[in-house]
């Protein structure tokens, strides 16, 4: 049997010089990952592999997690953390833990706004021009002009709402939101060919009636109203009025959702003569009138 070779020793020098020639690469707003190793007034010391340890300062510390850093940065834990500064003259590469939710928070909102998303932000304060919202630790603001109930809106601080983004500018900490985009956009996706829904009158024009669907508008248009000519719809409708309508067109590109109640005529003139018995019966007029909307689809 051949005797071994002797396995050469590795000093602390060969192990300084395989760390100088060792390419790491860090670069400020690069993610890294390292392991906690020490703890001390100033912050955490993270071992992120490097020739220079990482140091994560007390005021890149997420707040509230200044005073349970045992708990959630126990040591030997492996985390991961930004790098907003390179080596300095400490021989420390600066880590933060705050700017990297930042971080992920932007790339959470482009992804919303890419792929037309609702999420939910908390209302902070009001003011005159709208309201400023907290998610995910940033700050947003929703223009008075982009929320479904506008006038009392200091009712709305403390309250979670539904949104989408219209425009973000992370160079300019800019996050501008729609509480109202986000409540149409909801309520077009319930919504359906056939369905027989309850809505409030919003307009008149003298083409039709306006209905409001819960945050999304639809049109009743006049020759839709009867089988027989209405003349002025103001005569049968008035603002604030419950009715009860189909849906028989959505168009989502042309923001565009078309009503009936014609459909749910039995007999010619009925919306004109009495439209409280249609709008009671609607269930029953609908089953027995729904084929004839497909019937107009197909034609």
């Amino acid at each position: 049997m051949a005797p071994r070779k002797a396995i050469p020793a590795f000093s602390e020098d060969d192990f300084l010089q395989a760390l100088t020639t060792h390419d790491y690469n860090f670069q400020v707003g690069q993610i890294v990952k390292g392991k906690v190793f020490q703890w001390d007034s100033r912050g955490i010391y993270v071992d992120i592999g490097g020739k220079s340890p990482g140091f994560l300062p007390m005021e890149e510390i997420v707040i509230g997690m200044e005073d349970v850093l045992e708990e959630v940065f126990p040591l030997g834990s492996e985390h991961e953390f930004l790098i907003f500064r390179d080596q300095d003259e400490d021989g420390e590469v600066k880590l933060s833990i705050r700017r990297l939710y930042a971080k992920k928070s932007w790339l959470n909102l482009q992804e919303c706004q890419t792929e037309g998303r609702i999420f939910q932000v908390r209302v902070l304060s009001a003011n005159k021009g709208g309201v400023v919202t907290e998610a995910e630790g940033l700050q947003g603001f929703i223009p008075r002009s982009q929320l479904v109930e506008r006038n009392d809106i200091e009712k709305l601080v403390g309250q979670v709402l539904p949104v989408m983004v219209m425009e973000l500018d992370e160079e300019r900490k800019r996050i501008i939101l729609s509480h109202k985009l986000a409540a149409k956009t909801s309520a077009m996706g319930q919504l359906g060919i056939g369905q027989l829904v309850t809505g409030t009158v919003s307009g008149l024009r003298p083409f039709g009636v306006f209905v409001d669907l819960g945050g999304v508008s639809g049109l009743l248009h006049n020759k839709e109203i009867s089988q027989k000519p209405i003349g002025d719809a103001g005569r049968l409708f008035k603002p604030g009025d419950a009715v009860r309508v189909v849906i028989t067109e959505i168009d989502e590109s042309r923001n565009r959702i078309a009503l009936s109640t014609k459909i749910l005529e039995l007999h010619p003139g009925e919306m004109i003569e009495r439209h409280e018995q249609v709008f009671a019966e609607a269930e029953e007029r609908l089953e027995k009138n729904i084929s004839k909307l497909w019937e107009k689809g197909d034609a």
